[in-house]
C-alpha cells in the first residue's frame, strides 16, 4: 500500500505522522489546521514572536532545568546520537550550524566528522525534499545538540514515513554505531506492531527513544513498544523553588497534548510493574514539550521565518536521547528504558505531580500523581544516573 502523507495530520495505516507543533509566527500546527477546516485565519498565541531572533528555551536553560550543566560540558565525546526522521532536509547541517553558532556551541559539521547525513540504506542517495518533515529534523537535530554538544549526530532519512522505511532507518542508524536513536514519530497501533519490534527497534545496547505523541490521551506505536523508551511531554516554567523550574503535565486541549496510554498490542517488559495495564504502559520519562513553552529552532527550509518555537512530543524524544549519550554506553545486553526504573522515586528523577491529557480509568492512565503516572512516566531527568547502566 502507498499513501501520501504529511507531517501534520491523521496517518494512515502503516505510516506514522511526526509529531512536532509548530510555534511559527505564533500560531500552532493545531490552530493551523482547525482554521484552515473553518476557512478562518489561526488564532496566534505568540503574537510578539520575533522571526529573526529566538524566543524559546535554548541549551542553557534545558540543561539548567534537567540538573545537566556540568555532564554537557565534559560528557558526550565519541558517542554518537542518531536522528531518524521522513524524506529530506537539504539545509539540516547549513541549519544546524546557525542554531549552535547562536548559542555558542562548538562546531557540529561533516568537515569536522561531527555530523553525517545518509539514506536510509547508509547511502548519499538522500529521499525527496518535504518542507514539514525539515522543521521535524531541524527540532530534533538542535534538541540533541541542545542536551549533548560534545555528541556525535547522525541523521537517517527515511525514504517515507511508511512503518517499514523508518524502521529500516532505525536499523541502519544503530549499524553505524548510535548508542542513541530519537524517533520523533508515532501512528495508531495495529496488531503488526509486535512483528516491527522484532524487526526494527529490538536493539539492546542502544537507547532508542520514542515520542509519546501530541493528539491527547491515547497510546501510539512505536512509543508503545517493549523495547523502547516511551517520552511523554511537559509543560516548563521557571519557579522561585530551589529547582528553579516546575513542570505539569502537557495538555492544550482536548486533542493536543502529551500521549499516554495502555497498548492493545504490545506485551509488558518485565522491568514495568504498574498493575493497571497487563500489556505495555506509555510513557516511561518526559521532557519538555508544551508549545507555550516551546524551545528555540533554527529552521530555514520551507518556512517565512528562520527562528521559530517548537513544541510536541518531538522535542522531547531527542532531549532524552541526547541526555542517554550523556550518561555513557548502555550495557551490551541492556535496554535502557529499563534506567530510569532503577532509579523511580529518587532525586534522579524529578517527579512530575499535577496536570492530566485526558479522561481515563485508572486515573494514572492520564492524571499525574506521586510516582509513576502514564503523561510523565517517573519524571524528569535530574542529572544523568537516571539514565545510565550503572
Amino acid at each position: 500500500m502507498q499513501y501520501t502523507q504529511q507531517c501534520a495530520g491523521t496517518p494512515k495505516k502503516g505510516y506514522a505522522s511526526c509529531n512536532a507543533l509548530r510555534v511559527t509566527g505564533g500560531t500552532t500546527a493545531f490552530q493551523e489546521e482547525q482554521a484552515a477546516k473553518k476557512g478562518t485565519a489561526p488564532q496566534s498565541v505568540r503574537p510578539n514572536a520575533a522571526a529573526d531572533s529566538p524566543t524559546g528555551y535554548g541549551p542553557s536553560d534545558l540543561q539548567s532545568a534537567y540538573g545537566l550543566a556540568s555532564a554537557a560540558s565534559s560528557n558526550g565525546s565519541g558517542k554518537t546520537i542518531a536522528i531518524v526522521d521522513a524524506y529530506d532536509d537539504p539545509n539540516a547541517e547549513s541549519d544546524l550550524a546557525a542554531y549552535r553558532s547562536n548559542y555558542g556551541l562548538s562546531a557540529c559539521t561533516s568537515s569536522n566528522g561531527c555530523f553525517s547525513k545518509v539514506a536510509q540504506d547508509g547511502s548519499a542517495n538522500l529521499p525527496t525534499a518535504d518542507s514539514g518533515w525539515a522543521g521535524e529534523i531541524s527540532l530534533d537535530l538542535d534538541m540533541a545538540s541542545a542536551i549533548c554538544p560534545n555528541c556525535n549526530i547522525t541523521l537517517v532519512e527515511a525514504n517515507s514515513s511508511s512503518m517499514d522505511d523508518l524502521g529500516t532507518a532505525v536499523n541502519e542508524a544503530v549499524s553505524l554505531g548510535a548508542t542513541s536513536v530519537s524517533n520523533s514519530y508515532g501512528g495508531s497501533e495495529d496488531p503488526s506492531d509486535t512483528t516491527y519490534d522484532s524487526e526494527y527497534f529490538n536493539h539492546p545496547g542502544v537507547a532508542i527513544t520514542v515520542s509519546a505523541g501530541d493528539s491527547g490521551y491515547g497510546a501510539e506505536y512505536p512509543a508503545t513498544s517493549q523495547y523502547v523508551t516511551a517520552v511523554g511531554g511537559t509543560s516548563l516554567s521557571t519557579s522561585s523553588n530551589s529547582r528553579g523550574w516546575t513542570e505539569s503535565v502537557w495538555n492544550t486541549s482536548s486533542t493536543e497534548g502529551t500521549g499516554s496510554g495502555c497498548s492493545a498490542y504490545d506485551p509488558k517488559p518485565s522491568w514495568q510493574t504498574d498493575s493497571g495495564c497487563s500489556n505495555r504502559m506509555e510513557a516511561d520519562v518526559s521532557a519538555v514539550a508544551d508549545p507555550a513553552t516551546g524551545v528555540s529552532v533554527y529552521d530555514s527550509y520551507g518556512t517565512s521565518s528562520n527562528w521559530n518555537t517548537y513544541g510536541g512530543t518531538s522535542a522531547s524524544s531527542p532531549i532524552i536521547a541526547g541526555v542517554y549519550a550523556l550518561a555513557g554506553t548502555p550495557g551490551s545486553s541492556d535496554y535502557p528504558a529499563q534506567y530510569p526504573y532503577n532509579k523511580a522515586g529518587t532525586s534522579a528523577l524529578n517527579d512530575v505531580t499535577s496536570g492530566s491529557n485526558g479522561t481515563c480509568s485508572p486515573s494514572y492512565f492520564c492524571t499525574a500523581g506521586t510516582g509513576y503516572d502514564g503523561p510523565t512516566g517517573w519524571g524528569t531527568p535530574e542529572g544523568i544516573s537516571a539514565f545510565s547502566a550503572s
